[in-house]
């Protein structure tokens, strides 16, 4: 097991920084690192050489003999110089949150989607930072039938990671490209769907299986759930059959985290496009946790920033079971949950069934000849008036958009 100091740098702008600290150590942990011990310096701006100032360093040199640690981890994405200047002064491994992050997400992933959105975020990460992470790269090659030195050991590796991002996002295009057309499919076959979001660890896949197990649908094959950082990383989808003849698709999608990293939102983006073109999101939310409020808040600067809007979400405050008083929520569109104890999971169906498949008032004419038509609309819909005309079968009824799109032509 590896032993680290953290260390973060309190700019005196982030108000969330004393949670970023406790997530650094939660995510260390994840890695299967031992956190010893803890420093931060108060400052208003990084240092050019070593990102904090030169007497912190000293100090965590001390901090390193005394307790015999062999990495040291930065709260905040450190340049290139800052690695090499840190390791050389340190004597010691020298990585960032974004390693951190960048690791547990290659270690949960399964599928080759999964492995490959990793691979390359964590490509698009070192292709700056080769310089200098071995002393070795300085050296040059030449060859038997060579003109002139060669090329540097340096310039070779940043070709073949050049290489290799390029060949990653080739083959991520592809998967992208079949994700989209079953996407499609579904959007033209009316299905509605909903997407989970949220904080990491707030229980979206705990809340993906309370649904499940509330469905008619005979498959109920559950995904998989761990209270963990990060537990699940592919996008899931079930089909929801609700006893009103209604259905949904469910997806259950990554969880998002402060400070996540650039590269990995960009080699996501083909997973989180399945939020944007949910019909809903059930925003699921930790309400155990005493910082949910800016959990909130960071989920949403997420969706935010892959472009969300327009889409109805519904607040799922989960994890109830954990309080012995419920928060005062002010928050349209909410629900308190717990997945484990499956309270007020038949309540949340009954929410987004009724969010997914509002009824409108309509009059229609319905040609005899299509009768099969009025005898769908019976059957699924609130007829409130019929009668029988020359040119049809007059009808005043309240429908959900589904059939509203899906009998439009007949509306009168």
């Amino acid at each position: 097991m590896e032993k680290a100091i953290l260390v973060g740098l309190d700019l005196g702008n982030d108000e969330f920084f004393d949670e970023t600290m406790e997530e650094l150590s939660n995510l260390a942990i994840a890695c299967n690192v031992e956190v010893l011990d803890t420093m931060i310096q108060k400052k208003e701006a990084p240092t050019a050489n070593f990102f904090i100032g030169k007497g912190k360093v000293d100090e965590l040199k001390s901090l390193i003999d005394l307790h015999d640690a062999n990495v040291v981890i930065f709260n905040d994405e450190l340049s290139p110089s800052h690695i090499r200047n840190l390791e050389e002064k340190l004597e010691i491994k020298v990585i960032d949150r974004t390693v951190l992050i960048l690791d547990i997400f290659a270690r949960r992933a399964k599928t080759k989607e999964a492995m490959l959105q990793v691979e390359l975020a964590q490509s698009e990460y070192m292709l700056p930072r080769v310089v200098g992470m071995y002393k070795s790269l300085s050296r040059q090659k030449s060859g038997t039938g060579s003109k002139g030195p060669g090329e540097q050991q340096l310039e070779l590796d940043r070709r073949l990671l050049r290489g290799k991002i390029t060949k990653l996002k080739k083959d991520l295009k592809d998967l992208v490209q079949i994700r989209r057309t079953q996407r499609e499919k579904r959007l033209t076959s009316l299905v509605k769907t909903v997407a989970l979001a949220g904080y990491t660890n707030s229980g979206k896949s705990s809340i993906m299986n309370a649904i499940i197990n509330h469905t008619t649908h005979p498959e109920k094959t559950p995904t998989f759930a761990k209270d963990m950082l990060f537990a699940t990383l592919e996008t899931k989808t079930r089909l929801i059959d609700l006893e009103n003849n209604n259905n949904f698709l469910l997806t259950d999608t990554v969880g998002f985290i402060r400070k996540l990293p650039h590269d990995l939102v960009e080699a996501f983006k083909s997973t989180l496009e399945e939020i944007k073109e949910a019909s809903l999101i059930l925003h699921i939310i930790d309400t155990a946790n005493p910082n949910y409020e800016h959990q909130i808040q960071a989920v949403e600067n997420v969706l935010s920033e892959i472009g969300i809007k327009d889409i109805p979400i519904i607040y799922v405050f989960n994890k109830i079971d954990l309080l012995n008083n419920l928060p005062i929520i002010t928050r349209e569109n909410s629900i308190f949950v717990s997945a484990k104890d499956d309270i007020s999971i038949d309540k949340l169906i009954l929410l987004i069934s009724k969010e997914l498949y509002k009824s409108f008032p309509v009059n229609m004419i319905i040609p005899f000849k299509n009768s099969d038509i009025f005898s769908d609309l019976k059957e699924n819909s609130k007829i409130i008036e019929t009668r029988y005309l020359e040119d049809g079968i007059h009808v005043k009824a309240e429908i959900s958009d589904y059939y509203y799109h899906k009998y439009k032509k007949y509306l009168n």
